[in-house]
């Protein structure tokens, strides 16, 4: 997310333009012998890609590769029907759903391996967890339900840097017109402070600030509501300020250990200390305003997952949040990691298909554990080291981001 200085477009463009151009570089083709043609990754220097067999990925032999198989196929309609992806997308259904041998044969086949690295050459990030929460809440405000739920306002401008120059493309500047500038939207602060000024539509209220501060850190969730509806949320955009770490501010000031500083630590010490809460929040001037989402989007039993960044309904357990720089959305990856709070490795083929404010970089991932409390609970623990493997059909380039 792109914070918006005081300047004028043109001069933040050249900033942008300065900082953000890479030359382009590409690696052999893995397993060459049996690679035709031998076509090596084009993408910008926000990651390096190495070539590996699949005997040396680990975890790779002992994985079940048939669910993270479909999880991807469930993400083919929304890959761009000319890519190189899509194309491997046809040959994807065609196997059958639950035969690992196959999957595992597909894969191996139409797929090669690329290790993917950081620009200095690591081969290890961060990957933490989210969840698609579910807050009691209602469409009216009462005594209970006190805070609202905001969609997008109606004064919020977004402009796509990729418009005004190829190399920004991902990047995006949001502010509001004042005159005849482009300043920065209100920040969390300021919008909570606004209150019945803010130009935005309220698209439910709610009970408790912190559940609603994390239901805006997933980027989506399902409100519950006392006639036993249930209103589905998506995200929608966000007001343009770079994201804060709550638990990081509340370990450097000393309210939290490190060990604390979970999503279930944070709540804990929240409802021990409701009189710096607010100003705890404030710390993040982030503020994501999210969507309701219409009967075609979302079933009526609430069956599928919310919808990724990619579009697809994302898949418990076997769809990732990825930084789209780095890692194509669409692409199947393969993530070694360790179970939350556990040296028990977590070695699985996931999905591309989401990202997220806080997900930069190369190596950073985010696990999508699922809907509801239990998800929760293991996503909020999650803080490993993992490595990653995009797939990618054999002899053709990645894209350029």
């Amino acid at each position: 997310m792109i914070h918006i200085a005081r300047f004028p477009v043109p001069w933040m463009v050249a900033i942008l333009i300065a900082a953000g151009c890479a030359d382009l570089a590409g690696r052999a083709c893995p397993q060459c012998a049996d690679c035709v043609p031998c076509a090596a990754p084009a993408r910008a220097a926000a990651a390096r890609y190495e070539p590996t067999p699949y005997a040396a990925i680990p975890g790779w032999q002992g994985a079940a590769l048939a669910p993270g198989l479909r999880a991807f196929v469930a993400g083919c309609p929304w890959i761009a029907p000319a890519s190189a992806l899509r194309r491997a997308c046809d040959a994807a259904r065609a196997v059958a759903a639950e035969d690992e041998r196959a999957a595992r044969r597909f894969l191996e086949d139409v797929f090669s391996a690329w290790a993917v690295l950081s620009p200095q050459g690591a081969d290890r990030g961060l990957v933490t967890g989210y969840y698609e929460p579910i807050l009691a809440g209602s469409r009216t405000r009462t005594d209970r339900y006190r805070h609202p739920v905001y969609g997008a306002p109606e004064d919020l401008v977004a402009v796509d840097l990729e418009s005004l120059q190829p190399e920004l493309k991902h990047l995006r500047l949001r502010g509001r017109i004042e005159g005849r500038r482009l300043v920065p939207y209100w920040s969390r602060a300021e919008i909570e402070a606004r209150g019945a000024e803010l130009r935005a539509p309220i698209l439910a209220w709610v009970e408790d600030p912190v559940e609603l501060f994390f239901l805006q850190i997933q980027g989506s969730g399902q409100i519950a509501l006392a006639s036993g509806e249930r209103l589905r949320l998506g995200y929608a955009d966000q007001n343009g300020h770079p994201y804060r770490s709550l638990g990081r501010h509340l370990v450097e000031r000393g309210e939290l250990t490190l060990e604390q500083a979970s999503m279930q630590g944070i709540k804990a010490w929240a409802a021990a200390n409701p009189g710096k809460l607010r100003q705890a929040l404030e710390v993040n001037a982030s503020y994501v305003f999210l969507r309701e989402l219409p009967a075609t989007e979302a079933t009526p039993g609430i069956a599928e997952g919310p919808l990724g960044t990619l579009g697809a309904p994302l898949s418990a357990g076997f769809s990732l949040a990825v930084d789209p720089r780095a890692t194509p959305l669409g692409a199947p990856v393969f993530l070694a990691t360790t179970w939350p709070l556990s040296t028990q490795p977590l070695e699985r083929l996931m999905a591309a298909q989401d990202s997220g404010g806080a997900i930069r970089g190369a190596l950073r991932a985010d696990f999508y554990w699922g809907t509801g409390s239990e998800a929760g609970a293991v996503a909020g623990r999650m803080r490993q080291q993992g490595r990653m493997w995009i797939l990618w059909p054999r002899g053709e380039a990645l894209p350029s981001p």
